[in-house]
């Protein structure tokens, strides 16, 4: 089985365990840091603003209306601290450990961000990678059987459903990386629909 990972690619193959182990590290983007040095900023803002109020309310100066402010501030304080957190968390790359019939599965931390496959996150997918938890699994032979690369207009996605989750495999990567990860997982594993019908070339490209 051809484990080498396309030329230029950022992925390595560990054999540390005995059985191969796919590493996929996570980008680099330098510009990540900006946002969280302005969150650093607006939580000191926000530290001010805080006391001040509750200073007010604690006097008894206070009114219903900065209740209402201070619930509201506490929250946007708590989440602003936690992307802060994620900004600067050290990432850890994902790994799929190929065993004899499954896969274990270790999505690793990835760096906070504000866009996937090239389009802006709503606001529901930002606050839900803002809180989502590290994922490990072992992919057994059902779990595989719904590896699919599916072709978008920003890009390809290599997803695979975890009962009622569907995850992103090798987010990471660039495309040319998740395709031949979909290839390697589908011969290794004889998975044959993991490859789109109306384009199965990706699967099976004739040699030249």
């Amino acid at each position: 089985m051809d484990l080498m990972p396309p030329d230029g690619s950022r992925i390595s193959i560990d054999y540390t365990s005995g059985d191969p182990t796919i590493i996929i590290p996570a980008k680099q983007n330098a510009s990540r840091y900006f946002g969280g040095v302005f969150l650093l900023f607006w939580l000191g803002a926000w530290a001010f603003g805080f006391k001040s109020v509750a200073s007010q309310l604690m006097s008894g100066n206070g009114n219903l209306f900065m209740v209402f402010w201070l619930g509201g501030w506490t929250v946007g304080g708590i989440f602003a601290a936690l992307a802060a957190f994620r900004t600067f968390r050290p990432s850890v790359p994902e790994k799929l450990q190929l065993k004899s019939g499954s896969v274990a599965y270790d999505a690793g931390i990835m760096p906070l961000e504000f866009n996937t496959y090239g389009r802006t996150k709503n606001t529901r997918e930002f606050w839900s990678s803002l809180i989502s938890r590290r994922t490990r699994a072992e992919l057994n032979r059902p779990e595989l059987q719904t590896l699919r690369l599916r072709e978008t207009e920003a890009g390809n996605r290599l997803t695979i459903d975890l009962g009622a989750r569907r995850l992103d495999l090798g987010s990471q990567a660039s495309e040319v990386e998740r395709e031949w990860l979909a290839r390697l997982l589908a011969k290794s594993y004889r998975l044959t629909e993991v490859f789109p019908d109306d384009d199965k070339r990706l699967g099976q490209r004739p040699s030249s």
